[in-house]
């Protein structure tokens, strides 16, 4: 069990945290920044992203360790260093992964309003979050001998995951010199999900009044499970095909991918204000929505009490089938078809920026007509925030962009969040006449020793810009 616990533990460790693409965010040489803010400040004509590689974003991490923590070779005991590791761990520890690919990405300027851009797209998106179940992790590496009286909340047990595309339309409006404003609609399109965040009860031990290692264990549970998009595939025919198979759910996820899963709503919101002329400040929501899953539902629910007697359990006694049937009486196991809503994982975005070094030769190739060229250099403070199951998350990043010319822009960030103290990010944009692309990745300092990393991020894409 122990050697079950630590591999668990590794590849929690090394599943290479939240959404924040602190890089990308309001860095405005490239369209993909109106996917974070659609109110940001567009100073080009019309973009296309070339299909399937506009964007591609990783992004992934344990907040509480890493592998090195636990496989560091500094002489101690292996067991040892599980047990300083897990219990380093709280309930409020995450393991998270999200990824994300850009399908279609394009926006063009209205040919009534220089002021006024459009733009719109497919992506396609996974997240997933789990919190570490620290009073069972310890449950399992520890036993319950050493914790008499001591409950181990089912409340730890908390995930969520979702696989969906995503259909969206914005528009960015220049109010005036000072204000530029946007708003994006999506629909959201589920290929599966499962969720489980509303747990409670306990597993109790304690010593009864009689003494002489007779101990009573107590369960009170109330938990739950829902999903969407799974009951189907598990009653897939394939005859014994593997093939057929695979082929039957890949027609399946396109299907709802296409708008035939369950479906929902939802809406981006977000601004840039000019305080001065060389002082910016911006701000967004994004994902304020909600899914409703009303198709291929499958829940289930275990709820009530039960308690047994003994020093060890009745399983290793032999009476393991009694105490089961008695405790599926006791503690029953429903499945449900009923219908669920979920809200989307609301994200906010915030940044006070200082441009300096106006580009000063008179000329900007990317310019809308009327623009002022753009200045080379800037500074600011980011901060991102986003709601999950047990809380929000949040994040704030030092930034620096520089413009060496028309190819090459960059962006380097120092971010503080729940992964790391130390987190240096760097973004490099090249521009060749249209052709864009550009890359992105956080943690740099780690790279020497990938075991030390708790959080990884890395994007890149393609874009014809004009």
């Amino acid at each position: 069990m122990r050697i079950l616990f630590c591999l668990c533990l590794g590849i929690l460790g090394s599943s290479l945290y939240a959404q924040n693409k602190e890089t990308l965010y309001d860095f405005t040489d490239l369209p993909q920044s109106l996917l974070l803010n659609p109110g940001a400040e567009v100073k080009f004509k019309a973009h296309a992203g070339v299909p399937f590689l506009s964007q591609i974003h990783v992004n992934a991490g344990f907040s509480g360790a890493s592998i090195y923590d636990v496989f560091v070779d500094d002489g101690r005991d292996i067991n040892d260093k599980i047990e300083t590791t897990l219990n380093g761990l709280g309930s409020r520890d995450y393991v998270t992964l999200t990824q994300q690919l850009d399908i279609l990405n394009f926006g063009w300027r209205s040919k009534w309003s220089q002021d006024t851009y459009f733009s719109g797209g497919m992506y396609q998106e996974l997240d997933v979050v789990a919190y570490f179940p620290k009073d069972f992790a310890v449950l399992v590496y520890q036993g319950n001998q050493d914790f008499l009286n001591v409950p181990f909340r089912f409340s730890n047990i908390s995930f969520t995951g979702e696989l969906l595309t995503v259909f969206h339309f914005g528009y960015n409006k220049k109010i005036d010199k000072k204000l530029t404003f946007g708003a994006r609609a999506k629909i959201y399109s589920s290929i599966v999900n499962f969720r489980s965040t509303k747990n409670s009860g306990t597993f109790t031990t304690i010593e009864t009044p009689q003494g002489n290692n007779i101990y009573q264990h107590i369960v009170q549970a109330d938990v739950s499970m829902q999903t969407a998009g799974f009951a189907s595939l598990r009653d897939i025919d394939d005859g014994g095909d593997r093939a057929e198979g695979a082929r039957q759910v890949k027609n399946k996820f396109l299907s709802r991918a296409f708008l035939g899963g369950n479906l929902g709503v939802g809406v981006d919101v977000g601004f840039s204000y000019k305080l001065e002329e060389q002082w910016t400040l911006t701000g967004s929501a994004t994902d304020l929505g909600v899914i409703f899953y009303t198709k291929d539902v499958e829940s289930y629910e275990a709820k009530g009490s039960y308690t047994f007697e003994g020093f060890q359990t009745p399983i290793t006694d032999g009476n393991g089938q009694d105490v089961l049937d008695e405790f599926e009486t006791a503690i029953p196991r429903d499945t449900l078809s009923t219908g669920y809503t979920a809200m989307r994982p609301l994200k906010l975005n915030g940044s006070i920026k200082y441009s300096f070094n106006k580009y000063d030769d008179g000329t900007c190739n990317s310019c809308v007509d009327g623009e002022d060229p753009p200045y080379l250099d800037a500074f600011g403070l980011q901060v991102f925030s986003q709601f999950r199951p047990k809380g929000p998350q949040f994040a704030a990043s030092l930034f620096y962009y520089k413009r060496f010319s028309n190819f090459l822009r960059t962006k380097v960030t120092y971010t503080v969040e729940d992964f790391s103290y130390d987190n240096i990010g760097l973004l490099v944009s090249t521009h060749f006449n249209k052709i864009n692309f550009y890359i992105s990745a956080n943690n740099l300092l780690k790279y020497s020793n990938l075991a030390k990393v708790k959080g990884l991020s890395l994007q890149l894409g393609f874009n014809v810009i004009m």
